[in-house]
This record gives structure tokens, C-alpha cells and sequence, in this order.
């Protein structure tokens, strides 16, 4: 793989569906480089990306699996990986070591416990609903990312963690820090690493000494039938992914939910008056605007066969959750179109197989909560720009907007 060979991604991502069509057009999987200069292979479909999720020829231990790992530190441009492939999780390891692991974090996140939490969701949703009214008062647009978006979610999962107040803006920008994929520099790559080195020992350390009712102090406790449990790494490694993604994959799907119906006032219309339902909405939204529109890494154990195409053992693969939605072949001419009527609940954006978000139904009961309450008590809210004119995140695995402006209207 040559660079000359490589389409190199937007490290922006600014406009992904654009993106995802040039690569598309380029064959069911494209070498394409990541920030940085770090090569990979893109699948562009459906059903090739959905394939390679489910090979078990595929994995997702760099250490084992991916012939570029000893080479990260000669490269200044790639320590921005790290916080993805860098770690000891369930998003890192394969086989046995993924099964133990997972089978050590699953029981802390049941239905049971999430549906426990409906209750607080609410009330926080009404928090800031109240917070939203008096801000917006006399028409003053309000920014719905940073004024209901993003805090609803930042708040249950610190909660749910037993954070400490003096922890909670680390916790925010070590999210959004590794989420940024706009600046591969040492700099950036170091600032993440320090964040995650200085909060996470500094969580646990605090809920060793004050246990509660909460997922750290679980995740601590934690013992399988045979007395295993979590490493000191591994229970670190272990927050940072469930922090992370539950914090960063809510935000997205309520704004970006947000967004499409606001886009489209006969959708949002339908959705009021009951003839399509928000669980519609969510998987619509998921499909076409995923949370998460790229995750790196995957790699071949041995050489895979794609159509014509032939991926080396050792090479990485990224996980393109945006072209499996946006692909024809599967969801139709239309598939650039928001359609929450479409039915589209087989899409992957929490993943499938072993490796499904344990996350996604807290997840989808925050959207479930917060969507219905907003368009309730502002039904005649709108945007102050075209969507046209709306920024993305920045960042090529992030699909989300940076900032979401509107008026309210009640």
C-alpha cells in the first residue's frame, strides 16, 4: 500500500456523506490514510463493513494483530491513536481476552439498571428544559448542543459514575479531547494522555476511599464465579470507554436528531401526532448520522478477500458506520435522506456481535426522554441558520454538530 495509493480522510470530517460517496465510488473497500499518515482500509457498504464486524478473522488487538503497532512511537503524527488502540478494554482485545473482559463489565450494565435511571433522566431533562425557557425568554436564540445536548448526558454518566465535582471538567475535556481528530500533533497526543493518566487514577483513587451506589465503585468490586476481576489497567481502561463513548454517542443523537427534525417540519409533524414513534426517529437518526461515523481499529488476522480487493494479515481496518447507512444497496436510492417512517433498526451504529455497545440502551433512553419532552414544550422551534450552514464537530469519528442554534418556540 503505497501512499500514493491512500485517500486521506478529512481529519475535520466536515462533510461525511460527501466523503463517503468519492470513497464509494471507489469500491466495497478503499486504502485510505488517518490523520496523522496512518494507513487503513475504509469498507464503503453495507454489507462488507457488517462481514468484517462479524469475522473472526478480524480483530481489534493492535499488539497481536497489527503488523504498524511497533512502529507508533517512530511516527509524531500518530500518538493521537493511542487513546483508541493504546488501551486494555473491550473496544482493544480479541477472543478469549475480549470475552473475559466483557463478561467481567455486561452484568454492571442490565435493562434493570438502566431502566432504574429513567427517573433521574427525566428530572434532569427538566432541569434544563426550565433552564432552556428562562434563557430563551423574549425570543434570545439558546445553543441546544451546549444548553441541553450535551449536559444531559455529561450529567447521568457522571452520576452514574459517582464522579466528583472536582473531576467533572477533566472528565468533559479528556472526552472531547479524544474525540478531536483535527490536530495530530504530539502536543494534542499529550494532552490526551496526561488527562487520562491524571483523571481516571484520580476517580478511582477517590471511589476506593468513598464507595457508593455507583458503576465505579461496581466496576472496582467486580468478580466473576472464579474470583477474576479487573486489572488497575484494565479497570482504567474500562472508564475511559464507558465514560467516553456513553458521554460522546448521547450527545450526538440528540443533536443530530434535533437537527433532522427541525430540518423538516412535515417529519416532526408526523412524529407529533403520534403516527411515527421516537424509537423510529432514533434508528433513523443512528443510520443516516450516526454518533460515531468512523472507529479505529480493526485488523486482519489473515489475508481477507474483499470483491477483488486483498487485505494484507497486520493491516488495520476502520469501522465505517456512515457509509453503511448512507448505502444504497441497502436502504435504497434514498438513503441521504432523513425518513423516520424508513424502519431502519438494522443499522449498525452500536455495532453487532460480541462487540454491540453495552451502552446502547442508556443511550437510546436519554433520546428517548429528552426528544419527546423538548418538541412538547417547544413545538415551534427553529433554527436560526439553514442546516446548511451548521459545523460539524471536528472530527473524523464524531458525527455531530458543533453547535446547534434555535429559537424557541412554545
Amino acid at each position: 500500500m503505497t501512499p500514493g495509493q491512500r485517500t486521506a480522510l478529512d481529519p475535520f470530517g466536515a462533510d461525511i456523506p460527501a466523503e463517503t460517496a468519492r470513497l464509494r465510488a471507489l469500491g466495497p473497500i478503499v486504502p485510505v490514510e488517518l490523520p496523522g499518515g496512518i494507513p487503513a482500509w475504509a469498507p464503503t457498504d453495507y454489507d462488507t463493513l457488517r462481514r468484517l464486524i462479524l469475522d473472526p478473522e478480524v480483530s481489534r488487538d493492535p499488539r497481536r494483530h497489527w503488523s504498524l503497532w511497533p512502529e507508533i512511537p517512530d511516527h509524531p503524527t500518530w500518538g493521537w491513536i493511542l487513546g483508541w488502540v493504546g488501551v486494555v478494554n473491550m473496544f482493544s482485545t480479541y477472543g478469549a481476552d475480549h470475552t473475559r473482559l466483557r463478561r467481567l463489565v455486561a452484568p454492571s450494565f442490565t435493562h434493570r439498571r438502566t431502566a432504574a435511571m429513567a427517573p433521574r433522566v427525566a428530572a434532569i431533562t427538566g432541569e434544563l428544559l426550565d433552564a432552556l425557557a428562562r434563557k430563551g425568554a423574549e425570543g434570545a436564540p439558546v445553543d441546544l448542543r451546549e444548553d441541553l445536548a450535551r449536559p444531559l448526558p455529561i450529567r447521568m454518566i457522571c452520576e452514574l459514575f459517582g464522579v466528583p465535582d472536582e473531576l467533572l471538567a477533566d472528565t468533559a475535556r479528556l472526552a472531547d479531547g479524544v474525540i478531536d481528530t483535527s490536530d495530530p500533533s504530539p502536543e494534542h497526543a499529550e494532552m490526551v494522555q496526561s488527562l487520562i493518566f491524571r483523571t481516571l487514577p484520580a476517580l478511582i483513587a477517590h471511589k476506593r476511599d468513598r464507595p457508593g451506589d455507583d458503576m465505579t465503585t461496581e466496576l472496582i468490586r467486580v468478580r466473576d464465579e472464579d474470583g477474576d476481576r479487573l486489572s488497575d489497567e484494565e479497570l482504567m481502561y474500562t472508564l475511559l470507554l464507558v465514560i467516553g463513548a456513553g458521554f460522546e454517542s448521547t450527545v450526538n443523537l440528540i443533536g443530530n436528531a434535533i437537527v433532522a427534525l427541525l430540518s423538516d417540519p412535515r417529519q416532526l409533524a408526523a412524529v407529533r401526532s403520534g403516527s411515527v414513534g421516537w424509537d423510529a426517529v432514533i434508528d433513523e437518526t443512528l443510520r443516516l448520522h450516526p454518533s460515531f461515523a468512523t472507529l479505529p481499529l480493526r485488523y486482519a488476522v489473515s489475508d481477507l478477500t474483499v470483491g477483488d480487493t486483498t487485505i494484507p494479515a497486520g493491516d488495520a481496518i476502520i469501522t465505517t458506520y456512515a457509509a453503511s447507512g448512507l448505502d444504497p444497496a441497502h436502504y435504497g436510492d434514498d438513503a441521504a435522506d432523513f425518513d423516520a417512517a424508513r424502519g431502519a433498526d438494522d443499522h449498525l451504529a452500536f455495532g453487532i456481535g460480541v462487540h454491540r455497545c453495552i451502552g446502547a440502551p442508556l443511550a437510546r433512553l436519554e433520546a428517548a426522554t429528552v426528544l419527546p419532552a423538548f418538541f412538547t414544550r417547544f413545538p415551534h422551534s427553529t433554527l436560526t441558520v439553514p442546516p446548511s450552514e451548521l459545523h460539524q464537530v471536528p472530527s473524523f469519528i464524531a458525527e455531530g454538530w458543533r453547535e446547534i442554534p434555535v429559537r424557541l418556540g412554545g
